[in-house]
């Protein structure tokens, strides 16, 4: 953990508040990536930020943004009761819009007629696919495998780009082009965990994002949706998901057509961007969750939307489809899905504490997850023909990390994406090296 962060709160903290912090550092290097790691468990989440000087200028230091807002430690130590949320009812969730915004910007990520017909409007969904996972600092191996992939000179030029966690982060780039190679590079070798959070929590949060909130602001330029919005034009989606927390059901965001009513002139457009972005990297109860204004009917309140992964390590398609619980066939031939994660086993001793005990079965339940969807997906791109191409971390990558976001690991983990993308091994032979567990995986879920 960087000092400037640690230093912070570190006098005279009560032992109640010193058990947050260890509470937040085993879920925050749980949650969402997983991976071996000397220390402090598995990796850290959400690593990846909108830095690009091409997009978005210069990148503030953590330092800087803790001088420009002293206010921010005073908020915290200033004990407030929670404020309260307007109520509404699941009626009025079901007809509930962004406020100011179109209904057609979003869709539920679980409802299979309107993922389909959402995909049927777009032009060039026929062309191959990109779904990118969740898993944190990892998010360094997809970045590092699509620029080696463009220095190959044969990556698609995608027709629709789907992303959950860090893979939002990552999306709006690999959307663009091969020419947001260099932020993406950026994003995921030159930044620390003082570049995402904070310790000392919120009222709904054990660590504070505004760090992150504050660096969304600065990159998630017009500039970068203008470009967002050219892609859109030609038929292309971007899509990102989020969970609602109140309804418990996944939200899916057409990108594209928000940043296109920001090209229009709508200003409301942009700051709903930055909120998707910020919202599907909130890991639950770690990171703070992000309230959303919406309107139903003539009643207007806020909903809260976190982590996209926690309805799924990644987005190809409404799990019931995934599933074969209703009939869905994508229109396009091939899907390329990069899983940023390890999901072979990883032994280490666990400590008799509830922290190392909780971080070993979390990430052990992690990887059980994205094993099993992993094999429902390949079961679904067998029963429909689809051609599923699966890159993910696998044991030719030895490096581990010492501390959520370090960086020496993320550089390496980056040289290793991008050697593998520009080698065109990425996608070689993955059914063979996802830890031997998928066919066991998906016997589990099908029950035979």
């Amino acid at each position: 953990m960087p000092e400037r962060i640690s230093h912070f709160r570190s006098r005279g903290w009560p032992a109640a508040r010193r058990m947050r912090r260890g509470l937040a550092l085993t879920l925050l290097g749980t949650a969402m990536a997983v991976g071996p790691v000397q220390g402090v468990g598995p990796h850290g989440f959400a690593a990846s930020l909108f830095g690009s000087p091409a997009i978005a200028g210069e990148r503030p230091s953590a330092k800087k943004m803790i001088e420009r807002h002293p206010e921010k430690q005073a908020e915290k130590q200033a004990e407030k009761p929670p404020e309260e949320r307007l109520d509404y009812t699941a009626a009025e969730a079901a007809k509930a819009r962004p406020e100011g915004l179109p209904a057609s910007v979003r869709i539920p990520g679980d409802d299979a007629a309107a993922f389909s017909a959402l995909i049927e409007a777009a032009d060039r969904a026929s062309d191959p696919w990109l779904v990118l996972s969740g898993g944190g600092e990892n998010g360094a191996f997809a970045a590092g495998l699509l620029a080696g992939w463009s220095e190959r000179g044969d990556r698609p030029d995608f027709g629709v780009i789907t992303g959950v966690s860090t893979g939002a982060l990552i999306a709006p780039f690999a959307f663009v082009g091969p020419q947001a190679d260099e932020a993406l590079k950026q994003n995921y070798t030159e930044i620390s965990a003082a570049d995402v959070f904070e310790f000392g929590g919120t009222r709904d949060s054990l660590t504070d994002t505004w760090p992150l909130k504050e660096r969304i602001e600065r990159s998630v330029t017009p500039a970068l949706l203008k470009a967002v919005a050219a892609e859109h034009a030609k038929g292309r989606r971007l899509l990102i998901a989020t969970t609602q927390v109140d309804s418990e059901r996944p939200t899916l965001w057409d990108m594209g057509a928000i940043a296109t009513l920001n090209a229009n002139g709508d200003p409301r457009a942009l700051k709903l961007f930055r909120e998707i972005v910020l919202a599907s990297t909130a890991v639950p109860g770690v990171f703070p969750p992000v309230l959303i204004p919406a309107r139903s009917g003539d009643k207007t309140f806020e909903e809260m939307h976190d982590d996209g992964g926690a309805m799924g390590p990644f987005f190809l398609a409404p799990a019931a489809a995934v599933a074969g619980e209703t009939r869905l066939i994508l229109p396009t031939s091939r899907v390329y899905l990069v899983v940023n994660n390890r999901l072979e086993p990883d032994f280490q001793m666990a400590g008799r504490s509830v922290l190392s005990v909780l971080g070993r079965t979390m990430s052990a339940a992690i990887k059980a997850q994205t094993r099993a969807a992993l094999a429902l997906t390949r079961s679904y791109a067998q029963r429909t023909g689809l051609d599923l191409q699966v890159a993910l971390i696998d044991p030719r990558f030895t490096q581990t990390s010492e501390r959520p976001f370090d960086r020496p690991y993320m550089q390496a983990l980056f040289a290793h994406g991008r050697a593998l993308g520009r080698d065109g091994t990425a996608f070689a032979d993955s059914a063979h090296r996802d830890g031997g567990h998928a066919e066991g995986a998906l016997g589990a879920v099908a029950g035979r």
